[in-house]
């Protein structure tokens, strides 16, 4: 039931996603942060197996950042997603050609800001498909999002006007998804950098332990 959006707007990008770390019927955290900061002024969305989606965006980031200190000079978002996309080609048909699965399951958005071309956002899939997108969605959540962007988004948002729809893409999801995951996290890019701009929660973690439930 997961689900992560995002899309582009005047001068920024942002993506958003849920905080649910799951595991069959079992709830296991409700703040899991599955948006990572790439470098200064990218991000990546990712949602599909846990141990996937931590995996295979870490090892992103290191690359990334290994790139830059090889040549002293950062990605581009579109070379860093043509990248990624390689690397989830590459795995995919190296495992395809023993008859083994596709060993990373996870979906990705990757937005980015760049002096000369601003903001832009990819769409990228665990069979490596590659797109150059204005809004996007994976997950269940998708459903909703993808049908409230169509109708709501124009080119050209302002931040006050995407953090609107972004809401009520939220409160489309909690009401309408059966299992829908409580809490957001939103992040944002532009040309002072990506950073996380809020979270919209509605339930808390509980602290298990023997020390709290005494």
């Amino acid at each position: 039931m997961e689900c992560v959006f995002g899309l582009v707007g005047d001068g920024f990008a942002l993506v958003v996603a849920d905080t649910s770390a799951v595991h069959s019927i079992l709830v296991h955290k409700s703040d899991e942060d599955k948006i990572m900061i790439l470098d200064s002024h990218k991000l990546l969305g990712a949602s599909g197996e846990s141990g996937d989606r931590v995996q295979f965006t870490e090892y992103i980031q290191k690359n990334v950042h290994l790139y830059k200190f090889r040549n002293g000079i950062s990605l581009s978002t579109a070379a860093a997603a043509n990248f990624t996309r390689g690397e989830l080609a590459t795995a995919l048909r190296k495992l395809a050609r023993n008859n083994f699965m596709n060993p990373y399951s996870v979906n990705l958005l990757l937005a980015g800001y760049d002096k000369d071309i601003g903001p832009s956002l990819y769409y990228i899939d665990y069979i490596a498909t590659l797109h150059k997108i204005d809004k996007g969605a994976f997950g269940y959540g998708s459903y909703f999002s993808l049908s409230m962007m169509d109708r709501h988004y124009h080119s050209g948002m302002s931040v006050e006007e995407a953090i609107n729809l972004v809401d009520k893409i939220i409160m489309e999801i909690r009401s309408r998804l059966v299992v829908a995951p409580p809490n957001f996290v939103i992040k944002i890019v532009d040309k002072d950098g990506a950073r996380e701009y809020a979270w919209r929660k509605s339930i808390k973690d509980v602290d298990a332990s023997p020390a709290a439930m005494a």
